[in-house]
């Protein structure tokens, strides 16, 4: 999998687009103290089970790659002139 340069910002922006996604979708609402990897499974796993990104394979599976998955559903989601997308 090729990352993006900036792909910890897209993962920070997939988070908080995704946070907004499960809340409408009435999946819960995730807080300010949950983990890091919490959030990442969480939404990962709503965009999932919604069919917006295609599963990762069982032995695949880490947060990392979860990720991964979240920068490249984010950057579907953005404009085409968004900043966090100059570094593809």
């Amino acid at each position: 999998m090729s990352k993006n340069k900036q792909e910890a910002e897209l993962v920070k922006k997939a988070l908080a687009v995704g946070a907004v996604y499960v809340k409408k979708r009435g999946y819960g609402e995730l807080e300010a103290k949950d983990s890091h990897k919490l959030k990442v499974e969480y939404i990962y796993r709503a965009l999932v089970e919604d069919g917006l990104i295609q599963p990762l394979a069982k032995k695949d599976i880490s947060v990392p790659n979860m990720e991964h998955k979240l920068a490249l559903w984010i950057t579907r989601q953005l404009p085409d002139d968004h900043p966090l997308l100059e570094g593809k």
